[in-house]
């Protein structure tokens, strides 16, 4: 069948504030999708991918009226959905016998709700979780002529009813699944994570791991009961994925696993092996605080990792235990220190608006960011995704937003009955403010300074800054259309 996998047209104003966007706006390799584009490839379908990043709402609606697809997956993330509800309307208006299917985060995490929205009727199906083999399963029914019942990990319609088949259990052996088809791309070098998070391009994303043992109120995870657990690829597939991406031209690669280091033993086999096999390129990976050592970060080094996230979250211990975080502050202290000393540069994450949260915890967090002194810190909203357990009892710790496009790390969609919106608007605002304008940080951002990107990127942030100094509304999101046309030319994705 032909098959048609869209992600619906955005602006940076979507998500960004307009007046920070220069030194925020990325294009992530969408993973998932072209996991699911070569699973369906693989099951012998033609598969066409059209990114919203790059292209306008109208482009995407020509390309698949060219295309006459049989079937098309619509990707929705929870402040995307109402953008994916407009381009499936569209998408029926002038395809009325296409199979219009939702997919991704939102869909996910809110299930059945999804299709009995009455502004989504254009779809016919919604899959709930991970879509590989749920979407070949649906295909094979289509091709066939058959119904749909008993295709688990879906939501559809059947006649004027909403039928919600049992939950699919996430596969176990991810080595059996095909590699996400970057061909379908494009131009690779649109795809680039923020400014300063990259020293090579093109940027490849490649995931080790599905799932997370943890048990963070905010996060949000597919097996929500965590029966399943964190499940690995074998370390030989990885590097297989690894060579191939070079092959291909990448440069460099982020490692996206929820914390790459949860199995020890396997990333220091990982890394030794890149090593070993003399691997030409640089990376970056996520870890939590309580997983990394001297040795394992010494070792990553070695094999050419540059740059490592650690998600600190707060600096308040009682923060950090409402959020169900499992780690401390001494312990991001050490991982932090442990970091540099290897010689990696250091991202770190806060967040604002953790239940309970006061005016005062948000300094103290401000607080130990910089004394922590990583190389990029951002501060975020906390943001309660359907599906977590946070949104599930928002409205016995705060109020919840009503409004979708609120859902972004850059809004406020939760607020705890501790704060005011205002308040953790302004928390973010002054953590940038003092971050980035402390005396030692603009010494070594100086000190660091090498070529004419280097200069170009310190400008950019110098007047990021004077934005935050000048402006009380310097974070606030730009205007937003619906059919405005994506970005023209991107630096990345």
């Amino acid at each position: 069948m032909r098959c048609a996998l869209v992600i619906p047209a955005w602006i940076p104003g979507d998500i960004f504030p307009s007046r920070t966007a220069g030194v925020q706006l990325n294009y992530w390799q969408p993973l998932g999708t072209l996991y699911l584009a070569s699973s369906l490839l693989g099951a012998g379908h033609e598969v066409r991918f059209l990114d919203g990043a790059f292209l306008s709402h109208a482009g995407i609606l020509e390309a698949l009226a060219a295309f006459r697809p049989q079937w098309v997956g619509v990707y929705a993330t929870t402040f995307g959905w109402p953008r994916a509800l407009a381009t499936a309307a569209d998408v029926r208006r002038r395809l009325p016998d296409v199979f219009l299917c939702a997919g991704g985060p939102y869909p996910t995490g809110e299930g059945e709700r999804c299709l009995r929205n009455p502004e989504a009727l254009a779809f016919d199906a919604a899959i709930v979780g991970e879509a590989e083999r749920t979407a070949v399963e649906l295909l094979e029914r289509l091709r066939a002529g058959q119904g749909l019942r008993g295709v688990a990990g879906l939501v559809h319609r059947e006649g004027g009813r909403v039928v919600v088949e049992p939950p699919r259990a996430p596969p176990q052996d991810l080595d059996a699944l095909p590699f996400p088809d970057r061909s379908l791309l494009g131009n690779a070098n649109r795809y680039l994570p923020p400014p300063a998070t990259y020293r090579r391009k093109p940027v490849a994303v490649v995931l080790t791991s599905r799932g997370c043992n943890r048990r963070c109120i905010y996060c949000f995870q597919l097996d929500r009961e965590r029966r399943h657990g964190a499940r690995y690829r074998s370390v030989e597939n990885v590097l297989q994925e690894i060579e191939l991406c070079l092959a291909q031209g990448f440069r460099e690669i982020k490692f996206i696993d929820d914390t790459f280091a949860q199995d020890r033993e396997r990333a220091l086999r990982l890394a030794r092996e890149i090593k070993r096999r003399r691997l030409d390129f640089t990376w970056f990976a996520s870890a939590c605080v309580n997983q990394v050592d001297p040795e394992l970060l010494a070792v990553f080094r070695e094999a050419g990792c540059w740059a490592i996230l650690f998600g600190v979250e707060s600096g308040v211990e009682r923060n950090l235990r409402t959020i169900r975080k499992g780690i401390t502050l001494a312990q991001a202290r050490s991982a932090v220190s442990a970091a540099k000393q290897a010689g990696l540069r250091v991202q770190t994450t806060f967040m604002f608006g953790i239940p309970g949260e006061t005016w005062e915890d948000g300094l103290r967090t401000i607080d130990f960011a910089c004394e922590l002194a990583p190389d990029i810190a951002s501060f975020h909203a906390i943001v309660p995704f359907p599906g977590t357990w946070l949104h599930d009892h928002a409205a016995e710790l705060g109020s919840l937003s009503e409004e979708l496009e609120d859902f972004t790390y850059q809004g406020a969609a939760f607020v705890p009955h501790t704060l005011t919106r205002e308040q953790i608007r302004e928390l973010r605002r002054l953590a940038y403010r003092r971050f980035y304008s402390r005396p030692a940080f603009l010494a070594r951002r100086l000190l660091e300074l090498r070529s004419a990107a280097d200069l170009r990127l310190a400008a950019r942030g110098a007047r990021t800054l004077l934005t935050l100094w000048l402006r009380g509304d310097a974070l606030d999101r730009g205007p937003r259309e619906l059919a405005g046309p994506a970005p023209a030319s991107s630096r990345g994705g």
